[in-house]
């Protein structure tokens, strides 16, 4: 009995460990998600983070101020609150990503930062530049930590805060002339439909006669009311709109698309109301803080033009598709 019992106890010490099951997705040797991370890499991006933010605080702190000040570009108080929305979209594919790091997004971030100092210190700097290569540098991070598979995830949060980064005023000031011209010229029209009303439009500004009296002085059709900043606001809209309801490709490219016709027709909408209470009304409710008011009206009029086209589009084949389910004919045996 007792050698039985010793045999039995020396097989048992000989037997292999069973084998322990992988989980599914947890191959030995793959890279961890970034809910398996440890508080070391956590902490590494936190210094890096740190190490950007002292790099480029004085442009993102000028940015600020530009949207506190001017009303033009308020809006980017909105726009890094659209792109964590946007990271919170995604936020279950982003935790189960494998974190896989890329030192493509290394170079870049080098690159970039190279950039940004000779952009800083040479005296032909462009301060655009510098205010982008925040957002470069940001990409280049996430390329660098999670590679790919990661930036497939975060590319539109990113380059999303391009729109909260003002335009040189040479851009606005070289392409606001022609917008500036169509408002004139489309708000001139809808002026002379009204009777006692005689509107003459030479170039950007606006002669109007009411009851046969001038009204001096004439109505200008300024930089302001141009329309380009509030095609920046549209566009970072339309590009909202497009992605925050899943539809097919063609809808999100006629979104963006449409952002040129809905921002000039809501630029005439402005122009020409500014035009009647002009006209009809006290001129001082026509300029200063009123007239940037109105220009803020506009953002709700063209978020329900961009909803409005959204829905027909998606209701388009609705009757098709309903046909064609009618037409299935089930047989029973």
């Amino acid at each position: 009995m007792a050698d039985n019992t010793t045999s039995a106890t020396e097989s048992q010490k000989m037997a292999p460990e069973p084998i322990q099951p992988v989980p599914a997705g947890h191959a030995r040797g793959s890279a961890e998600s970034w809910r398996q991370l440890g508080v070391h890499a956590y902490v590494q991006i936190v210094i890096i983070g740190t190490l950007l933010w002292c790099l480029f605080r004085k442009d993102v702190g000028g940015i600020v101020q530009q949207w506190v000040t001017d009303p033009s570009w308020s809006h980017g108080f909105l726009i890094p609150l659209f792109s964590l929305y946007f990271l919170n979209q995604s936020k279950q594919e982003i935790l189960n990503t494998r974190t896989k790091p890329n030192y493509l997004g290394l170079l870049l971030l080098v690159g970039v930062i190279l950039f940004y100092v000779f952009n800083t210190a040479s005296r032909a700097g462009y301060g655009y530049f510098r205010q982008i290569s925040a957002v470069g540098a940001l990409g280049g991070v996430v390329l660098f930590l999670g590679g790919w598979s990661l930036l497939k995830y975060t590319w539109l949060p990113v380059t999303y805060l391009l729109f909260a980064i003002p335009l040189p005023d040479e851009i606005l000031r070289s392409a606001t002339i022609p917008m500036r011209l169509w408002a004139a010229t489309a708000s001139t029209a809808i002026l002379n439909i009204f009777p006692n009303l005689d509107a003459t439009a030479n170039g950007v500004i606006i002669e109007i006669i009411y009851k046969g009296k001038a009204m001096e002085p004439p109505l200008d059709v300024a930089e302001a009311c141009s329309g380009m900043r509030l095609l920046m606001t549209f566009f970072a809209l339309g590009v909202a709109m497009a992605y925050l309801h899943y539809r097919p490709a063609w809808q999100r490219l006629v979104l963006l698309a449409s952002t040129v016709p809905i921002a000039i027709l809501c630029n005439v909408v402005r122009v020409t109301i500014t035009g009647f209470i002009y006209v009809l009304g006290d001129p001082q409710y026509a300029q200063g803080i009123y007239h940037d008011l109105l220009g803020m009206a506009m953002l709700p009029l063209a978020f329900g033009l961009y909803g409005g086209l959204a829905w027909f589009m998606s209701n388009l084949f609705v009757e098709s598709d309903e046909a064609k389910v009618s037409d299935v004919i089930v047989r029973r045996k």
